[in-house]
């Protein structure tokens, strides 16, 4: 048997000079070398023979009695050596036995590839990391119930809120009303649905129970107010699109009508004497004509106050604000109604003519010390504006028959055109102004109306205040005509405390 090395050679003592021990092997198989270094290191080493015949010594490890980690023991460096011995020799594709290689260079080539096997692997295991992470995230996402995505967005887009430019955002009743549609179309269905897992059909049985109640505009209100929904999901990725946007108002609702109603000149005329007869409040009565004068909205005539207003400006606005109205002051000196606030966020400032002053100091007579001109019960804030409007409704009823806190007179405001509303009164003043040979132009700028065409918004400034002035005094003057046979260019006296 040949030399072989032993833990007892090993671990002798250190000389002046390193001490190489070597294991025999057959010729060209490569030896198992040790060698203890006059400072006590005690490492193995396998030496071979390169083809090109020179000798090439490669590290194995540190020596190591029993097994350790970073370490050989004898058996261990042997068991290595024999592995590299066996790399020596290699066959090529052919068969033929490539004697001695560059061992050297195959093991650094070798340990390239294992490393670049490592790094592939940790790649892969990110990736692995990430795909399951992103798998959670999904699940996640999928978990967010319509009711938690409607909070968001209820807190998010329809709470109301200014700009820094000015401009006002959300919805007035910070979202109450579709909160209480949803309460009772949507979430007994699908509030706690995830919302990523709704689909079209899910939606569409609600729309079709909607409709098959003869509810058409709820249906349409329901579409329109899903699909803000599920577009504010899909911004924020909740959803990866909205499985609605295609659903269109024509297959559910149908087409929303517009409205065309216009009192024609016989129902104006025979307005006052309805009016008189309707049990309504004074107030009520003169915001009749008021909106026929003015061609205002109602909901800027319940915000109307008196010049002189005890309260500030910014006091009075949060009032109106919270009431639903628009703030704006009547100065009867100045022939003025400057609306501060309005449907279009501009300014707009009303000429009143000699039928309109009157009637507002009428109103200003009532109004006693308050501020406003339509003033609730307790007169600190305005009152609410479907309060007027159901004044109107509550006078032009089908059925003749007493309702429980409705007036008696059902019929009151009944007129041949049939049911009016207080819009209907602004379209009829705009019809008047057209009659009287008034502009279209001149008539939008009357209702605060915005140019539709963009350039014209950008570049053309003017509101033609002066021709506003003679078509407002116009409509008035016709007024006058209509309801007591006045014709008149005088001036009417006002009076009434201010």
């Amino acid at each position: 048997m040949g030399q072989l090395i032993t833990n007892k050679a090993m671990q002798s003592k250190p000389s002046a000079k390193d001490r190489w021990l070597t294991e025999t092997a057959k010729r060209g198989a490569g030896r198992l070398v040790g060698r203890v270094t006059p400072t006590g290191e005690r490492l193995f080493y396998f030496r071979y023979t390169r083809a090109d015949g020179k000798r090439d010594t490669l590290l194995i490890g540190s020596y190591a009695e029993r097994p350790r980690a970073g370490a050989y023991t004898v058996a261990a460096a042997r068991a290595k050596a024999l592995e590299w011995s066996g790399l020596l020799d290699t066959a090529d594709g052919a068969g033929t036995t490539i004697p001695n290689r560059d061992l050297r260079g195959f093991l650094h080539e070798q340990e390239s590839r294992a490393r670049d096997a490592r790094e592939r692997a940790a790649r892969a295991e990110l990736a692995a990391d990430a795909a399951r992470r992103q798998a959670a995230d999904e699940a996640q996402r999928r978990a967010v119930t319509l009711r938690q995505v409607f909070d968001q967005w209820r807190d998010t887009a329809l709470t109301p809120r200014t700009r820094a430019d000015g401009k006002r955002l959300g919805r007035k009743d910070g979202g109450q009303y579709v909160f209480e549609q949803f309460g009772r179309h949507v979430f007994p269905s699908l509030g706690d649905v995830a919302i990523a897992n709704i689909r079209k059909p899910d939606v569409f049985a609600i729309l079709d129970r909607l409709v098959a109640d003869n509810k058409l505009r709820t249906a349409n209100v329901i579409l329109t107010d899903l699909k803000q929904l599920f577009r504010f999901a899909a911004e924020r990725e909740i959803v990866m699109a909205s499985p609605i946007e295609t659903i269109k108002k024509e297959r559910v609702g149908g087409t929303d009508a517009k409205r065309e109603r216009s009192l024609s000149a016989a129902e104006l005329t025979a307005l006052p004497a309805l009016v008189a007869a309707a049990g309504l409040t004074k107030r009520s009565e003169l915001g009749i004509y008021l909106i026929l004068a003015t061609g205002a909205r109602v909901g800027e005539l319940m915000g109307a106050v008196k010049r002189g207003h005890r309260a500030t400006v910014a006091e009075l606005r949060e009032r109106a604000l919270k009431t639903d109205v628009k703030f704006g002051t009547v100065d009867l000196a100045a022939r003025k109604w400057r609306l501060l606030d309005t449907k279009n966020q501009r300014d707009h400032t009303i000429h009143l003519s000699d039928f309109a002053a009157e009637k507002f100091a009428q109103l200003i007579t009532l109004s006693g010390y308050e501020d406003w001109l339509f003033p609730d019960k307790s007169g600190t804030q305005p009152v609410s504006v479907k309060s007027f409007g159901k004044q109107l409704a509550d006078r032009q009823r089908d059925r003749a028959a007493p309702m429980s806190h409705r007036s008696g007179a059902s019929r009151a405001l009944a007129l041949p055109g049939g049911k009016w509303t207080a819009h209907d009164l602004r379209r009829t003043a705009a019809t008047l102004m057209a009659t009287l040979g008034t502009s279209n132009d001149v008539i939008n700028e009357c209702l605060n109306h915005k140019q539709s065409d963009r350039m014209t918004q950008t570049y053309v400034q003017d509101r033609r205040l002066s021709e506003q002035a003679v078509a407002f005094d116009k409509l008035g003057r016709r007024l006058c005509e209509l309801f007591d046979g006045r014709k008149t260019n005088k001036v009417v006296a006002i009076g009434g405390r201010r």
